[in-house]
């Protein structure tokens, strides 16, 4: 594929509003991750990754009826690194008409219809007026507000796939613009905790009572975050980092467990080295799906070793941010992007010793390193599996 130029990007998570906190956290080795303080789920002995600073955020007046934790996330998120500013210089140059606008979630503001069916306690009243579910909890009530937010009218919608959703709207706004529908399209994920998702993973046993652990020999878990982040996306090449290529495959091997030697997840990173044009000895640095759980872990590390074998640096970066789950796509390529603009490679935060049946290039700790081409994978429930390669534009 011809690469698609980043022409804008930005992050806001747990580790960091926007991408120089990000960046300083990487650098820095700091963790966005903090022992469960969220209210409405209290009592879950886990730790989370908070946005601490949506307990201060107000939506605009004139963006009441899209208020909730969700859309408030989004709209602070979209107001980083000058993101907003540089879509309306787009819009300028190719037209409101022209621009898509594919965000990925998995539960979207469906935390206002929780509270909302909790505020009834078994009553027979209605629900509460903050319950709407056309601009808050509808999946795609995200991307409405995305696109309108930012004065768009191009195609807009929401890919909702777990944990690949905001890592295939790459896939699909390059076809946008292939296609000719788009000369540029904004792409991005937004995920904020919830009671489904926090209970529902405590239901299967997959939540950790201690930081997420990734690829370590006493892994317990995952640490479920949420995040924001989006990228301006077009064929100008005037952005200094570009999508080179992407890979997408289905399992079809379980709801909830990827199949154990990690086939789908070999398809999809093989695809993306397809498109890119490049082979596995190009690829200097892999940002791993790595989830910290058992299966997943031992799933992806399977993929990897099959193609990679020991050659490829690869770590996983959920240490710092937790799992954003439908935000961990776009969360994870712009930390692919940071690693890119600062050589650095980042290592495995909170895992001390790796678990010994692992022999692919772990990394422990952070170093730099020239970096040309990194791989960002996304893998999720259902077997959907996403695999990005991004790089400098001389790559």
């Amino acid at each position: 594929m011809s690469p698609l130029s980043i022409d804008a990007y930005t992050s806001t998570s747990a580790a960091g509003i926007g991408n120089a906190a990000l960046g300083n956290a990487l650098l820095e080795q700091s963790t966005g991750l903090r022992q469960n303080d969220f209210a409405p789920a209290a009592g879950l002995d886990t730790w989370i990754g908070r946005v601490t600073a949506l307990d201060s955020v107000s939506m605009p007046a004139n963006w009441r009826d899209y208020d909730c934790r969700n859309q408030r996330l989004a709209c602070l998120a979209l107001e980083q690194d000058h993101f907003s500013a540089r879509v309306a210089a787009a819009r300028r140059q190719h037209g409101d008409t022209r621009i898509g606008c594919l965000i990925g979630s998995s539960t979207s503001g469906m935390l206002e219809t929780e509270l909302g069916y909790r505020s009834r306690a078994g009553q027979d009243n209605d629900l509460p007026n903050t319950v709407s579910f056309s601009h808050r909890h509808s999946l795609f009530a995200v991307s409405d507000f995305v696109s309108r937010y930012l004065g768009l009218r191009g195609p807009a919608w929401t890919i909702s796939t777990a944990c690949t959703s905001s890592a295939k709207v790459f896939g699909a706004a390059s076809r946008l613009i292939d296609s000719g529908l788009c000369d540029a399209v904004v792409v991005g994920g937004v995920d904020t905790l919830c009671l489904t998702t926090l209970h529902g993973f405590h239901s299967l046993e997959l939540l950790s009572d201690a930081p997420c652990r990734p690829f370590a020999a006493n892994r317990k878990g995952i640490s479920i975050g949420e995040a924001a982040g989006f990228a301006l996306l077009s064929r100008s090449g005037a952005g200094e980092y570009a999508l080179l290529g992407y890979g997408e495959s289905s399992d079809g091997f379980h709801i909830s467990t990827p199949a154990p030697e990690g086939a789908g997840a070999q398809v999809s990173m093989r695809m993306a080295l397809d498109q890119a044009g490049v082979d596995s000895r190009q690829i200097d640095y892999i940002n791993l799906h790595g989830t910290a759980t058992q299966s997943n872990d031992r799933a992806e590390h399977a993929a990897v070793l099959a193609l990679f074998g020991t050659g490829a640096p690869c770590s996983s970066t959920k240490g710092w941010t937790g799992h954003t789950l439908g935000a961990a796509g776009i969360t994870e390529a712009v930390i692919s992007l940071l690693c890119l603009k600062n050589n650095l490679l980042p290592g495995t935060l909170n895992t001390e010793q790796f678990d010994p049946e692992f022999t692919a290039e772990l990394i422990a700790r952070n170093h730099t390193a020239p970096l040309r081409r990194v791989l960002s994978n996304s893998f999720g429930f259902g077997g959907s599996n996403c695999s990005l390669i991004f790089g400098k534009h001389s790559a």
